[in-house]
Order: C-alpha cells, then sequence, then structure tokens
C-alpha cells in the first residue's frame, strides 16, 4: 500500500501546456471541419431529397402513360391511321309503290361487323359513331341506334383502320356483305386504300360492373 501511494505521488500528472493561441488555433480546425460536415450532411439530404422528387414524377408519368394507353385501349380517344372508306348509299331511291327504303337495320350492321372483325382491323366507326366493345346497336320502332345516336339516312359512311388496307380492300371486294346490303336495298361503296384515316372517340360513358373505388387512408404512428 505504502509503496503504490509512492508511486503515484512520485508521477507527476500530465498537463496539456498549449498556450492559448494553440487552444483557439485547435477549436477553429475542430469548428471548421465540423462546418464541412454539416454542408456535406446537407448536400446528401438536398441529393436524396432531388431523387424522391425524381421518383415521384416518374411515378406519375408511369400513371399517366398507362392511363393514356388505357383509354386509348378503350377507344376514348380520336385515332388516325391508314384504311377504307365505305360508303352506304341506297340502292333504289323508292320501290315500285313509291315508297323509301334508306334505314338501315341493326341486324344488318352487327353482321358487318362481325365479318369485319374476321379480317383483322383495328377501328371501325359508323355515321361518325366508335365501335368499341361496349356498343349497343339495336332497332327501335324501324329506326337502328348506334352508342344512343340515330343512325342517318343515307348516304353515311363507315372508316375502317387496318395496318393492311390492300388486303382489306381485296377482301371486301369478294365479301358476302355487298349481297346483304343489296338485299336491304344499300349499295356498299368502297374506297381504294387511304394511307390516313381518323376515327373519333368513343363519347358514352363507361360502365365498369363489379369494381369500386378504394378509398385512401393514413395510419396513425
Amino acid at each position: 500500500m505504502l509503496a503504490i501511494q509512492f508511486q503515484s505521488i512520485k508521477e507527476p500528472v500530465v498537463r496539456d501546456t498549449r498556450d492559448t493561441w494553440e487552444l483557439r488555433s485547435d477549436l477553429k480546425k475542430e469548428q471548421e471541419a465540423q462546418a464541412q460536415i454539416i454542408q456535406e450532411i446537407r448536400k446528401y439530404e438536398e441529393t436524396i431529397k432531388l431523387y424522391e422528387e425524381e421518383l415521384s414524377q416518374s411515378k406519375e408519368y408511369a400513371l399517366r402513360s398507362t392511363l393514356d394507353e388505357l383509354k386509348k385501349e378503350a377507344g376514348l380517344t380520336e385515332v388516325s391511321g391508314p384504311g377504307i372508306r365505305l360508303t352506304v348509299k341506297t340502292l333504289f331511291p323508292e320501290d315500285s309503290y313509291g315508297q323509301s327504303y334508306n334505314t338501315i337495320s341493326a341486324e344488318l350492321l352487327r353482321r358487318f361487323i362481325n365479318e369485319l372483325n374476321s379480317y383483322d382491323i383495328k377501328e371501325i366507326s359508323i355515321a361518325e359513331q366508335r365501335i368499341v366493345h361496349n356498343t349497343v346497336i339495336r332497332e327501335i320502332n324501324g329506326r337502328t341506334k348506334i352508342n344512343n345516336v340515330w343512325v342517318p339516312a343515307t348516304p353515311f359512311e363507315i372508316i375502317i383502320l387496318t395496318d393492311d388496307p390492300s388486303k382489306l380492300y381485296n377482301r371486301l371486294q369478294v365479301s358476302r356483305a355487298m349481297d346483304e346490303f343489296a338485299i336491304e336495298n344499300f349499295l356498299l361503296d368502297i374506297s381504294t386504300p387511304i394511307n390516313y384515316l381518323t376515327v373519333p372517340a368513343y363519347e358514352e360513358p363507361i360502365r365498369i360492373k363489379y369494381m369500386e373505388s378504394v378509398k385512401g387512408h393514413t395510419e396513425e404512428g
């Protein structure tokens, strides 16, 4: 015990021998280093914020792009491209009794659309009405409606968009539709292939069954 106590008294306590100027200089260096670290942290935080904003914008762009594509597939946008223009005309203005027939039947139009779909066409419009998957063609009191719009008296046009209008033209020339239209006193006038035609957008509201919107919610924490 005495030896340990003697040794502790014998060894001097190490003290900081730096003068005031040295201490101030060292303190300044530490402050500068700390300021540099803070500056670096802020730089990284700004970079992270920028990445987060870019990510948010990219998600928004992707959503908008997907929405536009879905609208296009649903027929909610105007579409243009190569195709064929058909003009529906009355074959004989009046029958032997002087009665005029210029109202086309819904059944004839439905059969013709089914035939066109077998030709791998892209888009159809009849009398400026876009034909989509939920288009309703019906006959009411001897008149035909497409998308809740009356089909006008002849002449009116049928626009068909396709990647190969020449092939469609050749098929229509020998199509049974020519005879079917003639039976109902209509002439189907087929244009030569056209490089640029436009079909209008579907304007009726699309009803979605078996789906409902998801309400957003926040979590408390």
